[in-house]
């Protein structure tokens, strides 16, 4: 199971990491960020599947292929705001980190405005 590759992974760099955080805290910084960038270009790989797959129901659904991009750039930037606040977290920068996720609120909320209109114009057609 691939989990357990990225489990057992990130146990590794956990040890590593836990180890040179008292001597040598900027090596651990390097050392827990290098593995999340791993594990997440590890993961990525699985998330074509995903993103096929529903290409393929919205083909089926005759889903306008506009929205489901930017449902994609939407969960690009969720995950991608998530990964970097946990890592401004885990290098001490709370503050930082709540600014990011800030901003990635902002730009899905920027991105879902065509979605927002198109739910509109259809619940007004319907009144």
């Amino acid at each position: 199971m691939e989990i357990l590759q990225v489990v057992g992974f990130a146990f590794a760099a956990l040890f590593m990491a836990q180890t040179l955080k008292h001597n040598r805290s900027d090596i651990a910084l390097l050392i827990s960020t290098a593995a999340g960038i791993i594990i997440f270009l590890f993961v990525i790989s699985k998330l074509t599947i995903v993103i096929s797959f529903l290409q393929t129901i919205a083909n089926k659904a005759n889903i306008d292929v506009v929205y489901l991009d930017i449902i994609f750039k939407i969960l690009a930037i969720a995950y991608l705001a998530s990964f970097c606040s946990e890592v401004c977290k885990d290098a001490g920068e709370g503050s930082i980190a709540s600014k990011v996720e800030f901003a990635g609120k902002i730009l899905i909320l920027t991105l879902a405005m065509p979605i927002l209109m198109g739910v509109m114009q259809t619940i007004l057609k319907m009144l």
